[in-house]
């Protein structure tokens, strides 16, 4: 199956360059020697970035390797200027952020719906011989030529844009908690990464509100370091404003998974842990309730927890409110 989400793709980019200025001398009947008339080259087109709510993904621009913009047009006589290029809009969903494929510097970043941006500027028109005018050169026989454009290869690179993120390793019920709390349908068996790209899903609260939940590829350990689904995953992260980590209660160590998921996340961003943090325990309902209430009991204090069943339901309105509250 492959898959609709494309969170990256690499692309050569291309302003206009400028018309050239114009070389022009008035000439009409009766005026032998008419002055310096030649107008301004045109600006080439920019090559521009504008966010879209609409679009989730970036595969839309997949197939295009190279993207050019127009150049400017030469000036004329009569000091008329030459039109611009026409610029190439290049929309992209919001959370979508531009790096130099070479330096990796991050060169713009949308995160609005309608936010533009100049991701490379056309070249400017030269001048016409008009401008070269003076007292000690009446007819200037020269004029600029347009600037060149500006080219360059480019990453494009989405990181989803979501209220509450979901984190823990894969098969630890995940996507089954997203296809419970939302309208959302993600992938789900019984086998470690099931969830290869993040699924989002709408989450419908009291008097219609709502909230976004991302379910995000488990991680696992050695992400920070590229295994797995690693970097691909962790990027989508750095967006959300609440991590919530799902940890099954079929595991053997919920306070080491728990901590491996942490340790993770500051080997790759540090910053990721200023962010508001809950602890779910899934799949309540194989196990004993004296057995969980022990396990809870190894847990940090301060740890905002919640246990739930995804499959009984069990704690599922508690896990709304919790992240309800948290968000606002």
């Amino acid at each position: 199956m492959t898959s609709n989400f494309i969170d990256y793709v690499k692309i050569h980019c291309k302003s206009g360059k400028g018309g050239a200025g114009s070389t022009h001398f008035r000439r009409e009947k009766f005026v032998d020697k008419g002055g310096p008339d030649g107008g301004d080259g045109g600006r080439g087109g920019h090559v521009i970035v504008r966010g879209n709510a609409q679009l989730w993904t970036l595969l839309h621009l997949r197939y295009q390797k190279h993207i050019k913009a127009k150049n400017g047009v030469a000036g004329g006589g009569s000091r008329s200027s030459g039109a611009q290029g026409e610029d190439v809009i290049l929309e992209v969903p919001l959370g979508t952020v531009v790096r130099h494929a070479e330096t990796n510097e991050v060169l713009l970043e949308i995160t609005e719906n309608g936010e533009e941006k100049v991701l490379l500027e056309g070249g400017r028109g030269g001048l016409g011989n008009f401008h070269f005018k003076s007292s000690t050169n009446q007819a200037p026989h020269y004029s600029q030529p347009g600037e060149k454009g500006l080219e360059d290869w480019m990453i494009f690179e989405l990181k989803v844009l979501a209220d509450v993120g979901l984190v823990g390793f894969p098969n630890a019920g995940k996507s089954t908690l997203l296809s419970v709390i939302s309208a959302a349908k993600p992938e789900i068996a019984a086998y470690p990464f099931t969830t290869i790209t993040p699924n989002l899903g709408v989450v419908k609260y009291h008097d219609y509100q709502s909230f976004i939940v991302a379910d995000i590829p488990g991680i696992i350990e050695g992400a920070a370091e590229g295994k797995g689904l690693g970097l691909r995953f962790l990027r989508h992260i750095e967006r959300n404003s609440i991590l919530l980590f799902v940890i099954s209660s079929e595991t053997e160590d919920l306070l080491k998974d728990y901590e491996t998921l942490l340790s993770e996340l500051t080997k790759y961003n540090p910053e990721l842990l200023d962010k508001q943090r809950v602890l779910g325990i899934s799949k309540t309902d194989t196990i004993e309730e004296k057995e969980l209430e022990k396990l809870v009991k190894k847990l940090p204090d301060d740890l905002s927890i919640v246990t739930f069943s995804s499959l009984t339901n069990l704690g599922i309105q508690e896990l709304k409110d919790v992240l309800w509250k948290a968000l606002n």
